[in-house]
């Protein structure tokens, strides 16, 4: 009798195992997905703010350019 207890508990360990170790192969599944969405995310706001660096680099020189124009007209006689 003690003998199929035991059997019994141990059959219930093991499947309490494999439900524990199906939920974390979803979870490790899920986080991988979410890390790839992540570092794509990152990939474009990387490049965004890198075109928007160079946006804003452009802009600052022509606006300095327009200054110094602007210094040129009120200096002349």
């Amino acid at each position: 009798m003690a003998n199929t207890e035991n059997t019994s508990i141990q059959e219930q360990d093991l499947r309490a195992l494999e439900v524990r170790v199906e939920e974390l192969i979803r979870a490790c599944a899920h986080l991988k997905d979410e890390n790839k969405t992540l570092r794509a995310e990152v990939e474009h706001l990387s490049a965004e703010r890198d075109r928007l660096v160079e946006t804003n680099a452009t802009a600052r020189a022509r606006v300095e350019s327009m200054i110094s124009r602007l210094k040129t007209i009120e200096a002349e006689p």
